[in-house]
């Protein structure tokens, strides 16, 4: 028979089997949104988008208002994302570059593979590594990953914006309804996992397309927008005049915005833009109005985001594919019960900041090698003070330092780019060459990469309007 001494002594030997038993693994809805920029209400990007149900979730999570992708495209933000690594770290700068095929990302646990190690059902369907629906994903990381059936009809052949259309830069309504596009049947196809009864957590990974060109959505969101009444963005027609030659480049290589307006359709671009969010949002409220009403409704963890920012005009270009705010600029809504006390948080964070906060949240922990920063202490704090800013990179070499204040952009030809977005917000005047801005660039020099990884090998068939 133990003596009191040793009974004592071995139950504080044991805790783990008396009074530290594990907590149950919470599930995670993992929602990303394609092209997504702020133009959403919780973000007033624009005063006349309608995204209720976006906002609504935003009232229910942190809401980071400066979250700032890792690359202003969608391949490498996308694997940055769901690695952890920079750009700049991996050598996944474009859209024809596998995540599988750098050579640093040999062996690394994908974001939805470690959850699959960790015990949990890992399910998805849509876009969330690039491709369409489920290209290029990282297919044993997933139990299961649903596929659309079928595809909309448009009323007559494209391109329907006439002279303004090249490629997926197109837009128009659809002659069927919602039940014919690819998103709805993505979140028919998710929203089945929340009634079915699971013995494991889920990782559950919804895609949604649309706003992604081209801008084909029903006619009823197009006239939630009336063309009259749209509002364009305020562009200076000199705004690139103290860019540098990289920065021009990156700007005018698609001739976008010149041939929009030639064309005389810039308004019925905003709106079409406009229309797809709506159309995006819509999508959205019917995955959360089913996961309100199934099993999981109190205790799913939400994760929310966009890949990157989207420019319609401002700084003379349209798509990403920049290192100005209006590409950089991303969604980034968490929602964890129990642990997350909503609220904005203003301070500069990154998207690779997801996979390790996500972990945390799991329980599950991350690997080793993760560049980001953990933002649970922000879920419950948001407004607790930060320092690190974002690093976006396009292309190898060249980058931009996004603190809260300011927007340091330095190209692989050493030109470089500052802005006060404090008094300029619309990034219009270059301050780089200011004898007084010296030691600001000094300091946001330190953030740049030490290191720029070689290309990563590239493969046939990556688009580079993705």
């Amino acid at each position: 028979m133990l003596s009191r001494r040793q009974f004592s002594s071995a139950l504080a030997a044991a805790p783990l089997a008396f009074s530290r038993a594990a907590a149950p693994k919470r599930s995670v809805l993992f929602i990303a949104i394609d092209d997504l920029n702020d133009w959403v209400g919780c973000l007033g990007g624009h005063p006349q988008t309608l995204t209720p149900n976006l906002d609504r979730l935003a009232a229910q999570s942190v809401n980071f208002t400066s979250a700032h992708c890792a690359a202003p495209l969608c391949n490498p933000s996308r694997t940055a994302i769901m690695t952890g690594r920079r750009p700049s770290s991996t050598g996944v700068y474009d859209n024809n570059q596998p995540y599988h095929g750098s050579q640093v990302l040999a062996g690394v646990a994908t974001l939805n593979r470690q959850f699959k190690d960790s015990g949990y059902l890992t399910l998805g369907s849509g876009k969330i590594y690039h491709g369409t629906y489920g290209a290029y994903a990282d297919k044993e990381g997933w139990h299961d990953y649903g596929q659309p059936k079928s595809d909309f009809r448009l009323p007559s052949p494209p391109p329907l914006a006439g002279a303004a259309a090249r490629g997926d830069v197109d837009w128009g309504a659809t002659a069927g309804g919602d039940d014919e596009m690819n998103d709805f049947q993505v979140v028919d196809w998710v929203s089945s996992q929340f009634s079915k009864r699971r013995d494991q957590p889920l990782f559950l990974a919804c895609g949604i397309y649309k706003p992604h060109l081209p801008w084909y959505v029903p006619k009823k969101y197009f006239d939630l927008h009336p063309l009259d009444s749209i509002q364009l963005p305020v562009v200076k027609d000199d705004d690139l005049d103290d860019v540098p030659a990289i920065g021009r480049k990156f700007a005018t290589s698609n001739g976008d915005h010149a041939r929009v307006t030639k064309a005389g359709v810039w308004k019925n671009g905003v709106q079409a833009y406009l229309a797809a969010i709506s159309f995006a949002d819509a999508m959205l409220g019917r995955l959360l109005r089913n996961l309100e009403t199934s099993p999981y409704a109190k205790d799913m963890s939400i994760v929310l985001w966009s890949d990157h920012g989207w420019h319609l005009g401002e700084k003379l270009h349209w798509r990403k594919f920049t290192l100005w705010e209006r590409s950089t600029r991303n969604v980034l809504l968490m929602n964890s019960p129990g642990l997350t006390r909503p609220g904005v948080c203003p301070h500069t964070v990154s998207m690779i900041d997801i996979y390790p906060t996500v972990t945390e949240i799991a329980g599950i922990g991350a690997p080793a090698g993760q560049e980001g920063q953990t933002l649970v202490p922000w879920l419950k704090n948001p407004k607790a003070p930060r320092k690190e800013p974002a690093v976006t990179t396009y292309g190898l070499g060249n980058h931009a330092v996004r603190t809260d204040q300011w927007r340091y952009i330095r190209y692989n030809d050493g030109t470089e780019e500052l802005y006060d977005r404090a008094s300029d917000p619309g990034e219009w005047t270059n301050l780089a060459a200011k004898p007084e801005q010296a030691r600001i660039k000094e300091d946001l020099a330190r953030w740049l990469p030490a290191r720029n990884q070689p290309n990563a090998p590239r493969q046939a068939g990556g688009d580079a309007a993705d």
